[in-house]
């Protein structure tokens, strides 16, 4: 152990640690999960910590050589190589001032030790007075938030769902010939192509990512420059542009600074925005998993239209039983991340005049649920659709049964006629087509014509004064 003092005073702390004497405190004063911050808002913090100490030098304030050394720290931290210095709990101080003065103790320790100077000396580097120079824990941390979940959703979530709507669409154009039975409300429908059918899946999944670069597109604006309240008190009017410039130029992603500084630093109305896009990208998943579960329901008592791969067996007690774990789990997955979501969208109501006091929190949610949904899409993608397999024979078996073809003839008999058919024919167990000759109601061929499946999911295929509905 050594012993290292802050304002308040001597704490003791492990002789290995980078951190310091402030966030041992923290150490001490937050043993709720024992869980850290997760590692991308960690290597994000890295990032901005790199990004402020150019600015610094690159506006005549911080020495070059000084500059440098916080650099490469940040960048050690950015690359997840000193994650074991960072021990804070997220449930902390809710403008996580613990993590931001972990990060400079780290960054500060870090060049004592390659210089040869003890820990907590402040030699070559002191935490506050170089590594946090010009900034607060108050806008380093909301940008760190920004910067972190936009990068997620950049790298990780929207590449995932790229590779389900590529999956789905090859199904949807392999399958575009399989006539199937069309489902609303649960009951027999018109037919429609399962091609089609996967077609609108593969769509939803391509408006996901959509949303994904939404949020990313939302969270572009940076707090940093704003300091303690927004004012932008003991730091230049030009850093926090410089800051944002750097950081676009290192990740790639189009950072600017905030319009407000005021609004960027007391609300957290961008991050409610991007959580309302996760809600909606998790229900859409959640729907493709579910319809792709029921298809492959069965394989004798129910739909099996399509068969889903084996992954492992699905009971203990019933042998050969094969589950939809794949779909299972993406569903699991989207209620956790629509139950993390709402937890950020009520984090975000109580920012409270300058500052929101929840920031470690929804940076925690926001980056679980990212982290999860991205893995379970690509794992559904995988291990689900990709090994997808059609069922042509059941699914012209449904058709042929189905009592709902008989909507073809209503601009030809009428409504009335064409329920009397469907209801006798359903009563009686005979086929429409039996039904409608015995009451002579169509020509054969013609009725062969109407009633053809296939025609009926062309585009244009409802005859003039055919009804809706």
């Amino acid at each position: 152990m050594r012993t290292q003092r802050d304002s308040m005073g001597e704490m003791n702390l492990p002789d290995d640690a980078l951190y310091g004497a402030s966030t041992q405190r923290a150490v001490l004063n937050f043993p709720v999960s024992g869980r850290p911050l997760p590692p991308g808002f960690l290597h994000s913090l890295g990032l901005v910590k790199w990004a402020c100490a150019g600015a610094n030098v690159a506006l005549g304030r911080l020495a070059p050589e000084k500059g440098r050394l916080i650099q490469e720290a940040a960048l050690e931290i950015a690359a997840g190589r000193l994650d074991a210095h960072f021990p804070v709990d997220v449930f902390q101080t809710g403008s996580a001032t613990s993590t931001n003065m972990n990060a400079n103790e780290v960054i500060a320790n870090w060049a004592s030790r390659r210089a040869g100077e003890p820990l907590g000396s402040g030699r070559p580097l002191h935490p506050l007075d170089d590594v946090n120079l010009g900034q607060s824990s108050n806008d380093v941390i909301p940008t760190t938030l920004h910067v972190s979940v936009a990068l997620a959703l950049h790298r990780d979530l929207i590449p995932s769902l790229e590779g389900l709507e590529a999956a789905l669409a090859a199904k949807a154009a392999a399958w575009q010939g399989i006539v199937k039975l069309g489902r609303t409300h649960l009951m027999d429908a018109t037919p429609l192509t399962l091609g089609q059918e996967f077609s609108g899946y593969a769509a939803q999944a391509r408006k996901a990512a959509g949303r994904c670069r939404r949020a990313v597109a939302a969270l572009a604006e940076l707090a940093v420059g704003g300091t303690a309240v927004g004012t932008g008190l003991n730091t230049p009017a030009a850093f926090g542009a410089t800051v944002a410039r750097l950081l676009t130029e290192r990740t790639g992603l189009p950072w600017r600074e905030a319009e407000n500084h005021f609004e960027a630093q007391a609300a957290r109305d961008d991050c409610v925005e991007a959580a309302g896009q996760l809600v909606a990208i998790a229900t859409a998943l959640a729907k493709v998993a579910h319809d792709i579960r029921w298809l492959g329901s069965g394989p004798r008592a129910a739909l099996a239209e399509i068969r889903l791969p084996a992954v492992q067996p699905g009971s203990s007690i019933m042998p050969g039983k094969v589950n939809p774990v794949m779909a299972e789990m993406l569903v699991q997955v989207c209620l956790y991340v629509q139950g993390l979501a709402h937890t950020i969208q009520q984090a975000g109501r109580d920012g409270h005049f300058e500052l929101n006091a929840t920031l470690p929190l929804q940076a925690y949610c926001f980056l679980d649920a990212i982290h999860c949904l991205a893995n379970g899409v690509r794992l559904f993608t995988e291990r689900c659709v990709a090994g997808l397999e059609a069922d042509p024979a059941r699914c012209r078996e449904l058709v042929d049964r189905s009592l709902m073809l008989v909507t073809a003839l209503n601009p030809l008999i009428g409504y009335d006629a064409a329920a009397a058919v469907a209801q006798e024919a359903y009563v009686t167990g005979r086929t429409l087509r039996e039904v409608v000759l015995a009451r002579g109601l169509v020509d054969g061929a013609v009725l062969d014509r109407v009633l053809d499946p296939q025609a009926m999911t062309l585009p244009g295929a409802d005859a003039p004064g055919a009804g809706g509905g």
